[in-house]
């Protein structure tokens, strides 16, 4: 299974790291009862960024409540040295990785490292990073640009207005084929406006679980998006 295969037009990708962790199952299947196919996993290694986050033991628990709904997981690397991960994730249950342009020399060696192990792979650039930069860096390597919309690490921040130039200069420069996904402070306020720039892939965490029912928010990012 590919990208191709998961995705429908758009798609909005909830944020496991804004979940309650205390019923992670359960949240997923809510969720996924309310449309969701294709979630987002956080790993942070207190390196790259400062918070030690969810890692391969939790997405092995998971990973089977995911496919057995008929989802997808989609890793989000914050980690240095990403190849390091790539046969833990493989073997967790992931089904694509997306490490960060900032941590890698050669990103073709890295993401044929990736695919070595049966993932799809993403090339994630920071804000202080230009899209210009990012996207000669992916050329015909990866399957996803994604472009943070804040400072990755920490869930609940605020979006960076500066995102919406930022992906309107990405998106042309990205060949056919490879989707665009933000990430940070993606909400009912602005989903339209990214959708409206080029953006396929919508990371929510807050805007999700953060609701009194995130199947019925997660349905009204869909809605807008498609």
């Amino acid at each position: 299974m590919a990208w191709k295969d998961w995705i429908r037009t758009a798609e909005v990708e909830p944020s496991l790291y804004a979940a309650d962790f205390s019923q992670l199952g359960r949240q997923i299947e809510i969720v996924a009862a309310g449309g969701a196919r294709i979630f987002h996993f956080d790993v942070g290694d207190g390196h790259f960024v400062p918070p030690v986050t969810m890692g391969p033991i939790v997405l092995e628990w998971i990973a089977p409540i995911i496919h057995r709904l008929g989802g997808a997981i989609d890793c989000h690397l914050m980690v240095e040295q990403p190849e390091r991960h790539f046969a833990a994730i493989a073997e967790a249950g992931g089904d694509s990785v997306t490490f960060h342009h900032e941590v890698v020399e050669n990103v073709g060696e890295t993401a044929r490292a990736a695919r070595e192990h049966g993932l799809q792979a993403g090339l994630a650039f920071n804000p202080e990073t230009s899209p210009e930069d990012a996207a000669a860096a992916a050329a015909d390597h990866v399957d996803l640009v994604l472009c943070m919309s804040i400072h990755p690490g920490y869930s609940g921040q605020q979006f960076m207005p500066e995102s919406f130039d930022r992906i309107a200069r990405l998106r042309p420069l990205v060949p056919d084929g490879v989707y665009v996904q933000v990430d940070g402070g993606v909400d009912g306020t602005n989903i339209e406006r990214l959708r409206a720039e080029g953006v396929d892939l919508f990371v929510a965490g807050t805007a999700i679980f953060g609701e009194d029912d995130p199947a019925a928010a997660y349905a009204r990012l869909a809605q807008a998006v498609r």
